[in-house]
């Protein structure tokens, strides 16, 4: 029974705080659920109406266009810096490192400020370099592309290090010999990224495929912040994701039923893309330079 009760813990807690929750949030989406009123059992009306809801619509194609522009440059720019720290020698190497890290442990709520002030319209950074080149100031938080590219840089902003480290760290267990056997095949740094890299990679690249898509599929914080508190996220609910969606029609509206609904979208969601992006990731295969 020893190894039963070393592994308990976990299981016992993701019982009570992951798996009770979740059933518990089916259970409620099937109610007209008043939290402080009464508790009608509608059946699987929340999901016929959410299914005829544009505001939901909307937020989902919301969360997927934020999570494509985040999640694909950010792990296609770590990839690759990896692979250059993986062959350049650097000065202070670990202090450049530790820096990397740096934006993961910045507070969401500094980084909101910040970038909202860079991509400001009438005294930010960056219409100012765009004003030197003549073009006219973007009101980025109040576009619909513009705001998905704030959120975007943002997200990027803050994993970019974190997921690069790991892709560091990985190529770092490589033997040496594999890539100066390639080098003296003839193989150059693209075909040796190409056929030894990217195969060593492959379990992380499964794990950051999976994780980016799980948090860019559920980003609230970031969006939250930048629409300055306001529940919609704009007037044309430009930047509004489905938990932003799901946070306004539970806890600004107090229907807990149909919010619940709108998570148990959410959870088919993620599980339906992690899956196809988990499946697409292990068809890396190592290859012979």
């Amino acid at each position: 029974m020893a190894p039963y009760a070393y592994i308990a813990p976990f299981f016992v807690i993701f019982a009570v705080f992951g798996l009770l929750p979740l059933l518990f949030t089916f259970y409620v989406a099937l109610y007209d659920w008043n939290p402080i009123g009464d508790h009608l059992f509608i059946g699987l009306d929340n999901f016929a109406r959410l299914l005829a809801d544009a505001r939901f619509w909307n937020a989902a194609r919301n969360t997927l266009s934020i999570w494509l522009l985040s999640t694909v440059p950010q792990l296609l720019g770590a990839l690759l810096l990896a692979h250059l720290l993986n062959h350049v020698r650097l000065r202070f190497a670990l202090l450049f490192r530790m820096s990397m890290l740096v934006p993961y442990i910045t507070s969401v709520a500094a980084t909101a400020i910040v970038f909202s002030q860079m991509f400001d319209r009438d005294y930010g950074l960056l219409n100012w370099l765009l004003g030197l080149a003549g073009i006219g100031p973007i009101d980025f938080i109040q576009s619909v592309w513009g705001s998905h590219v704030l959120i975007a840089v943002m997200v990027t902003w803050r994993w970019f290090g974190y997921t690069t480290l790991l892709y560091l760290a990985s190529l770092q267990a490589v033997p040496r010999g594999i890539y100066e056997a390639a080098a003296v095949d003839g193989a150059g740094n693209w075909r040796q990224f190409v056929h030894i890299s990217l195969p060593s990679l492959r379990p992380v690249i499964v794990f950051t495929v999976v994780t980016s898509t799980i948090y860019g599929l559920q980003i609230f914080t970031e969006p939250l912040l930048i629409s300055k508190g306001t529940q919609t996220c704009g007037p044309v609910r430009q930047c509004q994701t489905l938990t932003f969606f799901l946070y306004e029609q539970a806890f600004g509206q107090f229907r807990f039923g149909y919010g619940s609904a709108i998570g148990v979208a959410l959870f088919v969601m993620v599980v339906v893309l992690a899956g196809i992006n988990y499946f697409l990731s292990t068809r890396i295969r190592p290859e012979r330079p």
